[in-house]
């Protein structure tokens, strides 16, 4: 077992990619620009709707498209994209914060309870997450997850710019800081397209996984 680990450990040396890509460019730009924000941004741009929440439905939208045209384990990608989907519904509320606001208060929307069918939304998400997760058990996608768990290259930028948007972002969540929420949440949403797009993208990304 610890041959294994140190066998592990040796070829994870290997694996680390310290290159700093192009597509690494916006990531970076978000994480020079947090502190910033939250001490300039006015927080209407962080409002539903905002220019800010755009952009990140932008991006995952570019993340789904990403995933379809993958040019290796396409099941596995197209298991991505559906997570891109319930992302993307998160992120507007199923629809709730586009179609439902309320008329002259500003970042107020109605609550399903008091749409029509409105209880429907909850359970229809639900399910469509339980479905996506079928979809990547019944084909089997956990398996190249493993295989990139154990042999992908790993860009280490990419890797902490993820982490960084996933910690700050809870935290601007505790804290009740929207402009460090949004900020670090768009981190988060540009650095998986960023290592979606190397392992679906980059030929010396898929050799690494395909050679094993």
């Amino acid at each position: 077992m610890f041959g294994r680990i140190k066998i592990f450990i040796e070829e994870l040396k290997e694996r680390l990619d310290f290159k700093f890509h192009p597509v690494s460019i916006l990531p970076l730009l978000f994480v020079l620009l947090t502190y910033p924000a939250m001490k300039y941004l006015p927080v209407n741009y962080c409002y539903e709707n905002s220019l800010l929440e755009n952009f990140q439905l932008f991006v995952l939208l570019s993340t789904f498209v990403v995933c379809i045209k993958s040019k290796t384990d396409k099941k596995f990608f197209y298991s991505l994209a559906l997570v891109c989907v319930i992302l993307f519904l998160r992120e507007i509320n199923c629809g709730r914060t586009v179609f439902f606001p309320i008329e002259g208060v500003e970042n107020a929307f109605y609550s399903w309870k008091d749409i029509k069918y409105g209880y429907l939304a909850h359970p229809l998400y639900g399910a469509f997450m339980a479905l996506s997760g079928l979809y990547f058990i019944l084909t089997k996608s956990y398996n190249v997850l493993i295989k990139y768990f154990l042999h992908a290259k790993l860009s280490v930028y990419n890797w902490g710019f993820l982490f960084l948007g996933i910690i700050f972002g809870l935290l601007g969540e505790e804290i009740s800081n929207p402009q460090l929420e949004e900020m670090t949440e768009t981190l988060f949403y540009l650095s998986l397209f960023a290592l979606i797009y190397l392992q679906g993208f980059n030929k010396n990304y898929i050799e690494t996984t395909e050679k094993k």
